[in-house]
């Protein structure tokens, strides 16, 4: 295909559904009450127009819970840009971080090392801040907005 040494075998199978986060959106879809959805529909709404209007806003939590999880799992890929990245200046941070510490670089330098390190955090950690609110929503939700 002509993928390697790209990003195109990074990117296309974290588009495609994970197991793990369909079964977690399944689980949460099946916890919203099926009245929600028939109340709608006794009101004349559409099949698009329940799931953009009362199911959408509803799943707001479990969908921001998923992309967290995604995100922490694209970036803490180390096997996947190891198998099809040859060219140091695509490397991913995981793989930086790898090959500054096998260098010679490093050499009495650890407090870089562990600053860097601590530096790779910084995306995930801004991530879940903006996120945290949807997160205490979703323990929160009983399926009834107000």
């Amino acid at each position: 295909v002509g993928w390697q040494d790209t990003y195109w075998p990074l990117i296309t199978p974290h588009l495609v559904g994970n197991a793990y986060y369909i079964f977690l959106l399944r689980q949460f879809f099946m916890m919203i009450p099926s009245e929600l959805s028939d109340a709608a529909r006794v009101d004349g709404c559409s099949e698009a127009g329940i799931l953009f209007r009362v199911i959408a806003p509803l799943s707001v939590p479990a969908l921001a819970t998923v992309g967290v999880f995604q995100f922490m799992a694209s970036w803490n890929d180390y096997l996947g840009p190891l198998i099809y990245l040859k060219t140091q200046d695509l490397y991913t941070v995981s793989l930086a971080l790898t090959r500054y510490r096998g260098s010679d670089m490093t050499i009495g330098r650890w407090a870089w090392l562990m600053a860097a390190s601590v530096t790779t955090l910084v995306p995930i950690l801004v991530l879940f801040f903006f996120a945290q609110r949807s997160f205490i929503e979703g323990i929160s939700l009983t399926g009834i907005k107000g």
